[in-house]
């Protein structure tokens, strides 16, 4: 793939970035008041699914699509997610490996957990967490500036 398709699919995959994370930003300002509750009414509850789920998409699109397309077009190869991410770290976008991990992990977490108890507090988790990856998000848009 020449380096202009290249260019087009990271502006592309910015695009379905934003759109995602406009949506996890209004989940979170719904959500967000909702950290220090011991427990959650049903539409609170599903509130907080709807972040979860918005959470996980905007990671999903962070990692295996804008970051996959700032290794193309910097002509690395491609490899694993912990390769990916590796390069995120090198490049200053992220802080640490680790802090993406427990992104992903809190992530997985969401997708598996089922007994209610514990999920109440991986979405507290989530909630804490939004903020991190929304400077993450930050920080990536500033980086794909000097590509675009």
């Amino acid at each position: 793939m020449d380096n202009n398709k290249n260019i087009s699919l990271l502006k592309e995959n910015i695009d379905v970035l934003l759109d995602a994370v406009r949506w996890l930003k209004r989940s979170y300002n719904i959500c967000s008041s909702l950290e220090s509750k011991e427990s959650f009414s049903e539409e609170e509850f599903d509130s907080l699914e709807a972040m979860s789920a918005r959470y996980s998409r905007v990671i999903d699109i962070l990692i295996q699509k804008v970051f996959r397309s700032i290794d193309h077009i910097e002509m690395e190869k491609q490899g694993s997610i912990i390769d990916v991410v590796n390069r995120a770290e090198k490049r200053g976008i992220i802080c640490s490996v680790d802090q993406v991990r427990e992104m992903k992990d809190l992530r997985n977490e969401v997708a598996h957990e089922y007994i209610t108890d514990e999920l109440d507090a991986t979405l507290k988790d989530i909630i804490k967490m939004i903020p991190k990856l929304l400077r993450i998000v930050d920080k990536t848009i500033e980086y794909c500036a000097r590509h675009i």
